[in-house]
């Protein structure tokens, strides 16, 4: 069986009406306007592209540099960016503006049949986990395996329960049988990292015995910092946080910079997932490091 060609394109006003407009009465036309030269409209564009990937041949994906294309810029109103407009049969019929997460962008593309049916599974086991049902999260996710093997995410998901329940070795190996192209997105970044917190945090004397002596001594740096990686290990970003920025207000140097690396690592963590917090933490390290 031929494979599905992948349509991903760099559009400029010449080829626009041929590989947007046209190809807008036969399949959803995803036009992302960027500039090659921002942060969140790189990220977007890669995340796009592992869509486009993934979904061979049922959509196709425009990329229009607006320094480049300024007349299409224009005739969008473009004023803001990274920004996506989706067209159909010629029309402009949806628009995303922003960094969307891998969720989001499944969200989105969902809306247009662009899908996989496992991950329908995936979404059923998430619900499952997060209400205490882990034994059967692990159970669908097995079951969706075994029907749609391709759909790494669906193992990703799986690496993702044996670390909230402590299988660390299970993690690891599962993990690291990924393709590389999975381990380089922004879901694979972020377990990578756990991992890391993980392995970390298995050297401490433990979050139990750090918390007594945070307790005890407010001013223990080297226990507040250890409980930091602790709480990384156990997704409490918030609270890892605030004893890092404890630290860092009262020793900005602290091992030679290494609570100001600590809290870099949380927010390009977050940075996927929960942008919001991961821009706040940013604002707050910027904060202490000016004074």
């Amino acid at each position: 069986m031929a494979m599905a060609e992948i349509y991903n394109f760099e559009v400029s006003q010449g080829n626009f009406d041929n590989l947007v407009l046209k190809n807008s009465y036969k399949l959803p036309v995803f036009c992302l306007f960027m500039r090659t030269s921002v942060g969140d409209c790189i990220a977007l564009e890669r995340k796009m592209a592992v869509f486009a990937k993934d979904f061979a041949g049922q959509f196709v994906l425009a990329r229009i540099d607006i320094d480049m294309e300024t007349e299409l810029a224009e005739k969008y109103a473009i004023k803001n960016l990274p920004i996506i407009k989706v067209i159909k049969d010629g029309e402009v019929v949806h628009q995303e503006l922003g960094l969307l997460t891998d969720e989001e962008l499944e969200e989105l593309f969902k809306t247009y049949g662009i899908y996989h049916q496992s991950d329908e599974i995936r979404l059923e086991a998430r619900e499952k986990h997060l209400a205490g049902d882990t034994n059967g999260a692990i159970q669908l996710l097995t079951t969706a395996i075994n029907n749609d093997p391709k759909n790494t995410r669906i193992a990703m998901d799986m690496v993702q329960i044996m670390l909230d329940i402590n299988l660390i070795e299970e993690a690891r190996s599962l993990f690291n049988r990924l393709p590389d192209k999975d381990k380089e997105t922004e879901l694979g970044r972020s377990l990578i990292g756990i991992l890391t917190f993980k392995d970390l945090a298995s050297k401490t004397v433990g979050k139990v015995e750090l918390l007594h002596r945070v307790d005890g001594n407010p001013d223990d740096f080297d226990a507040k910092f250890d409980l930091a990686i602790c709480l990384v290990a156990e997704h409490a970003y918030q609270m890892a946080a605030e004893q890092l920025f404890n630290i860092l207000a009262k020793n900005v140097d602290f091992r030679e910079g290494a609570a100001r690396e600590l809290v870099v690592s949380i927010i390009n963590m977050l940075e996927g997932n929960n942008v919001q917090l991961a821009q706040d933490f940013r604002k707050q390290l910027s904060s202490l490091l000016a004074e």
